[in-house]
């Protein structure tokens, strides 16, 4: 299994960044990777919500993220292309007026792809994934 993790401070509180993770209509507005977002079912604070991602090739997936109001949201996989497993999380803490949101994130693929490999899967649009999202809270919150 790879994973990756990253924490960042946003200068926005938890219920903006909040507001910023759980639009995800809007993600490919600011995420680059991401083409197309789709809510195909709302049951309660869960939501099933199909992806298209750019990366190196067009894929789709689906995650059921579970929204747990202003301090975060998880998720895990309910089907994909690429992946055979994907869980994770976004954690948002008030830090100093503003918000820590610290990303995780667990993946096993349906093909075999060797450890090291997976691993850089994983983390390898973390930064530039950070830095769309300060951008994005610097665009709508003027910080």
């Amino acid at each position: 299994m790879a994973s990756a993790q990253t924490s960042d401070v946003f200068n926005c509180s938890p219920e903006k960044f909040y507001k910023i993770i759980t639009d995800y209509d809007k993600y490919p507005e600011f995420l680059k990777e991401v083409t197309h977002t789709k809510i195909l079912q709302t049951n309660g604070n869960k939501k099933l919500i199909e992806f298209e991602v750019s990366v190196i090739k067009t894929f789709k997936y689906s995650l059921w993220i579970t929204e747990n109001l202003n301090t975060g949201i998880s998720w895990e996989l309910a089907s994909g292309d690429v992946f055979k497993t994907s869980v994770g999380s976004w954690q948002l803490k008030e830090e100093a007026g503003k918000c820590r949101g610290t990303y995780a994130l667990e993946a096993t693929f349906n093909l075999f792809v060797p450890g090291p490999i997976a691993k850089a899967l994983v983390s390898v649009n973390l930064p530039a994934m950070m830095s769309s999202y300060h951008k994005r809270v610097a665009d709508l919150y003027g910080k």
